[in-house]
């Protein structure tokens, strides 16, 4: 299978990022001379061994933290601070718990649509809402909600503020597996919509192979601690993907086994050992 993507240009670029933060009065080089770019309407994943960076390559996107060295780029300026062309759905549920579902939806509309009126924002809300399959709970306070939903909420909210660019740090990691299979299938019809409007520039962090398979354009593997490319590699199935069709396949097998072989050997490199024959 090919891929049916084409050249874009690139909405964000990184260009060797490097990011170092204390604890107890000890130095860590936590990111070292990161280099890749995001074209514009592309979903990027962000694989790789616990502690390699991956969570503070995308607080470095959200403006989080300064890097010690190296650039970020969004069209081709360079990136100091929060901004509002950018949206983010964390790993673990992020809504106001003293807001209902909708009002938590229609206060990120007003951070990053400034002018939107108030019936307006109402509206928007309940659309997207229907969109996530939450018909009916806008009233509802994120208590009030499971897991599953109480992250439907905030992809919902994300998407309602029509940010350019869409950050997101292991969302589904603490669904169970069930509801990571349909917020996974359900983010996908979001991002890809219906044709009729542009992509969101997505920059997507994952432990979960599968997931970055079915999601991504393309997936940027780290190496372990410090973080630094070990290999950018796109992904080679068309649009739209059908998970169940697709995991069977001899190239699924092949593609996936090469991405842990990334994984892995980079590992064993690190503490010795045999390579990793999958």
């Amino acid at each position: 299978m090919s891929t049916s993507n084409t050249a874009v240009a690139n909405k964000i670029e990184i260009k060797n990022l490097t990011v170092n933060y204390t604890e107890n009065r000890k130095s860590f080089n936590a990111l070292n001379d990161v280099s890749f770019g995001v074209g514009r309407g592309e979903f990027v994943s962000v694989i790789g061994a616990s502690g390699c960076g991956k969570s503070t390559l995308l607080s470095v996107l959200e403006g989080l933290y300064s890097p010690a060295g190296g650039t970020v780029q969004i069209d081709g300026k360079e990136l100091h601070g929060t901004g509002t062309e950018r949206g983010v759905v964390f790993q673990h549920y992020s809504l106001f718990p003293w807001m209902t579902t909708r009002k938590n939806i229609e206060f990120g509309i007003k951070q990053a649509r400034h002018g939107v009126k108030r019936s307006e924002r109402t509206r928007i809300a309940d659309e997207f809402l229907h969109k996530v399959g939450l018909d009916g709970f806008g009233s509802k306070y994120p208590s009030q909600l499971s897991g599953g939903m109480q992250q439907r909420a905030a992809i919902a909210r994300a998407l309602a503020m029509d940010t350019e660019i869409l950050l997101m740090d292991e969302p589904f990691s603490a669904i169970d597996a069930k509801n990571r299979v349909v917020l996974q299938e359900l983010l996908l019809s979001l991002w890809e919509g219906d044709g009729k409007e542009e992509r969101k520039t997505v920059v997507f962090v994952t432990h979960d192979i599968d997931e970055a398979i079915l999601l991504s354009d393309k997936i940027v593997v780290l190496t372990a601690h410090p973080g630094t490319v070990n290999e950018i590699v796109q992904v080679p199935f068309e649009r739209p993907r059908n998970r169940s069709a697709l995991v069977g396949t001899e190239e699924y097998g092949k593609f996936r086994n090469r991405l842990l072989g990334l994984l892995y050997n980079d590992i064993r490199e690190r503490i010795g050992g045999d390579e990793v024959v999958l």
